[in-house]
């Protein structure tokens, strides 16, 4: 891979590269001009301070640096609380960045807290090159620079970085064999990106479940979505005019359960009567819908204070060990027998 250097830039900007120097380390002796041209073309280059980054490992700034997929997710968002409450323990401030879902504001992102030289970063990465089964250009920089990482929730498989992940295995074997005994068996399945390693897993873990619990696998009734609410309400749309007519559904995150749980209010659906629902994160609006709706959660606290740690250790210069949780099912009152089951 071709790193582009402070020649490159000041090559392609027209200036020396003691310009592009002063002008890249935010130094107040560059004109207007100077400025507004070499940070133009550092940005088209995809240009990161190398030196900088290097002297991460020598320079410790007590700061740590965290990605988290969307803000607006609240499961990412209490995440980010644990990461942040656990790194203020430990002495260090954290700056937070939003994703959006998209790898170019990721990268920015990325690229942003080099330059500002973090001690550390803990990533929610997000999906591989549009064009190129890979990481990102910017991410593959940060594995060569070597500054601490860790990846937390979501992996890529590609990099070999230590990770905090959670199972959704066994909790989902115990939500299908629930449904099961309510005398559901045609189960449908609104999931998130094939892009995303969190949705990869759910869905794997949704069809082991069905597997486990001697129920039928049936692809018809798998929805992509994108863990976002307008995704949740276009699977909810579906799932109302799909003629295997699905007496439950599991939801792959909060934010598509908003959605979908919105249109079916709108529809007339009585969730816990016509329709059962099991949606992942434990967030509260789930707790404060009527009823409440059955939940498949993560311990973000656990998850977070592990990855401030798993951090620390890498930036002692160790390889932490990937850690991966185990997520818990709590039916509740949105889960309810079969017409066929109760006779009616």
């Amino acid at each position: 891979m071709n790193t582009v250097t402070i020649k490159d830039v000041a090559l392609a900007a027209g200036v020396s590269s003691a310009t592009a120097s002063r002008v890249l380390s935010g130094h107040p002796a560059t004109s207007a001009a100077s400025r507004e041209k070499v940070q133009a073309v550092a940005k088209e280059l995809g240009f990161v301070p190398n030196a900088q980054a290097r002297s991460l490992r020598s320079t410790k700034t007590d700061t740590i640096a965290l990605l988290i997929s969307d803000v607006r997710n609240p499961y990412f968002s209490d995440l980010a609380h644990a990461v942040e409450q656990q790194a203020h323990a430990a002495g260090m401030m954290t700056f937070i960045g939003n994703a959006n879902e998209d790898s170019e504001q990721q990268d920015q992102f990325l690229a942003a807290m080099l330059s500002r030289r973090v001690d550390g970063l803990i990533v929610v990465p997000q999906g591989l090159d549009e064009d190129a089964d890979r990481p990102s250009q910017m991410m593959q920089r940060i594995v060569s620079s070597g500054t601490p990482l860790v990846f937390v929730d979501r992996t890529l498989p590609q990099l070999n970085i230590p990770s905090i992940t959670a199972s959704s295995t066994k909790a989902l074997e115990e939500a299908i064999g629930k449904l099961k005994s309510l005398g559901h068996t045609s189960i449908a399945f609104l999931g998130g990106p094939d892009h995303a390693s969190t949705a990869r897993e759910r869905h794997s873990a949704f069809d082991q479940a069905m597997a486990a619990n001697g129920l039928e696998i049936n692809p018809a009734l798998h929805f992509a979505g994108d863990f976002r609410a307008a995704s949740g309400a276009q699977g909810a749309r579906w799932l109302l005019e799909h003629e295997l007519a699905p007496t439950a559904v599991v939801i792959a995150d909060a934010p598509m359960a908003i959605g979908a749980l919105t249109v079916w209010r709108q529809a007339g659906i009585r969730i816990g009567q016509q329709l059962s629902v099991i949606t992942f994160d434990e967030v509260d609006a789930m707790l404060m819908h009527d009823p409440p709706i059955a939940t498949i959660s993560h311990d973000l606290t656990a998850m977070g204070r592990a990855a401030v740690a798993a951090l620390q250790e890498a930036m002692a210069g160790n390889t932490p060990e990937p850690q991966e949780f185990t997520s818990r099912f709590t039916a509740r009152e949105s889960l309810a027998p079969t017409q066929a089951a109760t006779g009616a």
